[in-house]
């Protein structure tokens, strides 16, 4: 801005004047901010002091280091069981009718097993290492309790368990509903190799034996009895 004449000579130093103390006032406004700042963490520390009551620091050699725990191993087998269980799906509409081998009494076997395995499961040359009892529980309870029980049977080394479904006379017109659906649970069992009807004095009709496949954790338990 350039001053003409005496008039535009004072307007300009009068501004300058106007801005110059509008950075002191500003610059005075920072210094009591900074001042108050000051002035308060000296208060909260004399408090603090007030409170605590006289505080020394630690000579070195006293300090102690605290470690951080080590976090708990992971039960990762677990885990995976876990997550096959969730993924495990017994299906109601698996036709197991075409794999039943019709002999005196419905059984299974997988392809490649003689009879003589069928055989020797309904005279009872299998030892019973684990029941199942599904009397009471309703379909998805029974479905979700087989299920894990094969499983943890096979996972334990188990080989001759024995299922019990029940006759379905508390059924509705004594139909055994729960009975033929165990049929095709057990075939969709990968573990499973075979089952027959329990003999008389193991639940006859209401019961299945089932032989289940030899497990990598536990080879050698489970043998069959002397005949």
């Amino acid at each position: 801005m350039k001053a003409r004449s005496l008039s535009d000579l004072k307007a300009l130093h009068k501004a300058m004047a106007a801005r110059a103390a509008e950075a002191a006032a500003a610059r005075a406004a920072e210094e009591a901010a900074r001042r108050e700042a000051e002035r308060r963490q000296h208060h909260n520390r004399w408090l603090f002091e007030q409170t605590v009551g006289k505080v020394e620091p630690l000579r070195a050699r006293e300090r102690l280091l605290l470690r951080q725990p080590a976090p708990e191993p992971l039960p990762q087998q677990r885990q995976r069981d876990e997550e096959a269980v969730m993924q495990e799906a017994l299906s109601d509409e698996f036709d197991a009718e075409t794999l039943l081998f019709t002999d005196d009494h419905l059984s299974f076997r997988r392809p490649g097993l003689g009879q003589d395995v069928v055989r020797k499961l309904r005279q009872g040359d299998w030892s019973l290492q684990g029941q199942l009892d599904l009397h009471g529980l309703r379909t998805e309870e029974a479905r979700e309790a087989l299920a894990g029980f094969i499983r943890e049977a096979h996972r334990q080394g188990l080989r001759c368990v024995r299922v019990v479904h029940g006759k379905g006379l508390g059924s509705p017109g004594k139909t055994p509903v729960l009975k033929n659906r165990v049929h095709s649970w057990l075939i969709q069992k990968s573990e499973v190799m075979a089952f027959v009807q329990a003999r008389p004095a193991d639940g006859g009709a209401g019961a299945l034996v089932v032989l289940l496949r030899p497990s990598p954790r536990a080879v050698g338990t489970g043998k069959a009895k002397e005949a």
